[in-house]
């Protein structure tokens, strides 16, 4: 996403996210290293992981044909092998590393990724981020 002006990165968002169509992807558990903390250096923890893919799925409403449409089983398993694979400190870096592997695929115009790690605040369910990419321009 362009960071030089907000405002206009906003607008792009906003233009880009209400006019495609959405492939959602929700409750995606997985374990991984993710943290900063000695034991969670050692010990793979749940995550729990929602993607919504914005796309054009217009040719393929039409066509019935899978070439037509984003291959959502292809993206979830590239991020099932990068999520399982990986050793992050932070949710952040995990999350902006699935939307970038959410991104590779053409179809895609941009990505929302929601990470979060149950249990890792005592008294909370769960801790998380959100965040949104847009494909570069």
């Amino acid at each position: 996403m362009d960071t030089d002006d907000p405002a206009r990165s906003s607008t792009r968002a906003n233009e880009i996210t209400g006019t495609l169509d959405r492939i959602h992807i929700t409750g995606l558990l997985l374990r991984c290293i993710v943290g900063i903390n000695p034991d969670e250096r050692e010990n793979k923890q749940d995550v729990v992981i929602d993607i919504t893919l914005f796309a054009d799925l217009s040719k393929a409403g039409a066509s019935d044909n899978i070439d037509d449409t984003v291959n959502y089983r292809t993206i979830k398993n590239r991020v099932v092998a990068l999520v399982e694979s990986s050793s992050f400190f932070l949710v952040e870096k995990l999350a902006e590393e699935i939307a970038r592997e959410c991104l590779v695929n053409p179809m895609v115009e941009a990505v929302k990724v929601s990470v979060e790690k149950p249990g890792a605040l005592r008294f909370a369910r769960s801790v998380g981020v959100e965040l949104l990419r847009l494909k570069a321009q």
